[in-house]
């Protein structure tokens, strides 16, 4: 991945950290008690740990029995599965200025934790920022970051690396009052492309984003993953979005495109018809983004 400069120097380098009480860890699980365990050694295992929010989606493996019990994190457990809606509640809980949001299968170097907090404190316009992640054992350097280096948005003298429309939640970290002012993750989208929502409307209050190659998150992605069911949210998502915000002409493309998916996908149909019948819980929340905004988001789509 190519460098590029930013507020905190080159990418990749480390140092010793002391404890931060400027940010919070809040990490999502549902029923991968394993892979939150790992994550939760990593997270934890530096001299001096950040704070730890562990939020449970209904688990129904054992997670409640295990975390509950901890003396080293606090540990909430949803009546049901909210999705990442449920990042919301550790949000709220967090007494820091900011957070740091992980899945179960994803967790920040202790230093990235100290950089990220530095970078924010200097640039106050700024609600999120994203982290370079590397997978796996291998360490591979996500494809999606390299999307988010490339980003063609306009740069301004603040911003401490490339402009973003859009995130990784599992890689980001938030200003948490900026996050709390835009309603957090919606309930409704469940998870699955649910972060586009919430970046839009960061931009549209003037917040900033940017991705920052200097912040390291590691992934080790988890086996348990239901494909199928992820594609449905991410297409629903997406055309909710798009007449949640879009412009009337983008709302139209959008369903265009899903009809024509729709004849001949089985999980796009499905999707299509979950986004109809939500359609009327769509009108009455529908906000329309300006027209800087809309060309910049098309500007995206068509990069």
């Amino acid at each position: 991945m190519s460098s590029h400069p930013n507020a905190t120097g080159h990418c990749g380098s480390t140092i010793a950290t002391l404890k931060d009480e400027r940010v919070t860890v809040a990490v999502l699980t549902h029923n991968r008690l394993a892979e939150v365990e790992r994550t939760l050694a990593a997270l934890l295992s530096v001299p001096e740990p950040p704070p730890v929010i562990v939020v449970d989606n209904a688990s129904s493996d054992g997670t409640e029995r295990h975390l509950s019990a901890r003396s080293d994190i606090s540990y909430i457990r949803l009546a049901h599965n909210v999705g990442a809606a449920a990042r919301n509640a550790a949000v709220r809980q967090a007494s820091t200025r900011y957070v740091a949001l992980c899945d179960d299968d994803t967790w920040w170097e202790a230093e990235s934790l100290r950089r990220a907090a530095d970078i924010l404190d200097r640039c106050p316009r700024h609600a999120l920022l994203v982290s370079r992640v590397l997978v796996g054992e291998s360490g591979r350097v996500d494809p999606t970051c390299e999307v988010m280096a490339a980003s063609p948005l306009p740069r301004e003298p603040d911003d401490p690396g490339p402009p973003l429309l859009g995130f990784l939640a599992g890689a980001s970290i938030v200003r948490r009052d900026m996050f709390l002012s835009v309603g957090g993750f919606s309930e409704r989208l469940f998870i699955g492309g649910e972060e586009a929502l919430v970046a839009i409307d960061f931009a549209m209050r003037g917040f900033r984003m940017s991705y920052v190659c200097d912040l390291t998150v590691h992934h080790f992605p988890s086996a348990h993953r239901d494909a199928s069911a992820r594609e449905f949210y991410l297409l629903r998502n997406a055309l909710w979005t798009a007449w949640l915000r879009r412009s009337p002409t983008t709302a139209l493309a959008s369903t265009l495109r899903a009809g024509r998916a729709a004849t001949h996908d089985w999980v796009a149909c499905q999707a299509l018809a979950s986004a109809l019948r939500g359609l009327p819980w769509v009108l009455s929340r529908r906000r329309q983004v300006p027209a800087r905004l809309e060309r910049q988001l098309r500007a995206l789509e068509r990069d």
